[in-house]
Formats: structure tokens, sequence, C-alpha cells
């Protein structure tokens, strides 16, 4: 059993057309979940040396649209993308590093969260982002102020 997914299957499933950057765009964000768009675009130019940036924006926007990926934007932060899709996980964002992690639903299921009937809203997804600081920023927080 593999541990990379079958992007061509997930593409056709989404009906879209299995092209080299679309699972290219995959592949990279298997290899690095929460990534900015640099990232991405760096990690498929390296097997695609030819593929433009343009193309790169076009592949996220489309893989975005039909929920095969997932565009997170904490405050203050460039766009981060993801593969963890459809369970309403929030994040947890360092302060000090700007490291960002998963953290499961909060409270019960999806939406995790509910606030009072409003005004007949029907909640189906809720975004909550945890700031603090990693254990590595608090170590070396921790070791530069005890010397």
């Amino acid at each position: 059993m593999s541990s990379t997914p079958d992007f061509p299957a997930q593409l056709r499933d989404a009906e879209l057309r299995v092209t080299r950057p679309r699972v290219a765009v995959l592949e990279a964000l298997h290899a690095r979940p929460h990534a900015p768009t640099d990232s991405i675009f760096d990690a498929v130019r390296a097997v695609l040396p030819g593929v433009s940036r343009q193309a790169v924006y076009d592949v996220l926007h489309a893989l975005t649209s039909v929920g095969i990926v997932r565009r997170i934007q904490p405050s203050g932060s460039v766009a981060l993308y993801e593969l963890r899709v459809g369970d309403n996980h929030h994040h947890v964002v360092c302060r000090s590093c700007r490291t960002v992690s998963d953290v499961d639903c909060a409270v019960g299921e999806a939406p995790c969260l509910t606030p009072p009937d409003y005004d007949g809203f029907e909640f189906v997804e809720v975004e909550v982002v945890f700031w603090g600081m990693c254990p590595d920023c608090v170590a070396s927080q921790s070791s530069r102020s005890h010397p």
C-alpha cells in the first residue's frame, strides 16, 4: 500500500483532467502541508522546469474550487494551502516562527462550534485559529532568558 494518495483518481473523481502540473501541485502539498504559493511553485518547478507561476496559481484555484485543496489565510499571513479537507479542522499558529499545525474539531463534530440561532443561517463550517508559541520557540525563548 502506497503512502502517496492516488492523485489522478482524485482529479478524475472531481471531473478535472489529469495534468502533470495538477499532479505536481498535489504532490508538493502532500510533502508540505500548509504551504504558501511560493513554496508550492518552487517544488513544482523542481519537477516541471517549464511551468509558469500563473499555471500554479490556476491549478491551486481549480483544486480549491472543487474541494481537493483547502486555502487558509491566518491573520497577517499569505495564503496557505493544504490537502486536509472536509473535516472542518482548525489551526494553531506560532506567533514567533509562524509554523502552522492542524487542530482537530474543538467541540464535537463539524461545524464544531455553532452560535445560537442566528437569523436562520445554517452553519456548515467554522474557522478557528489558535495563536501561541510552538514548543521550539518556547524553548528558545526560555534559553535566551536564562543564561
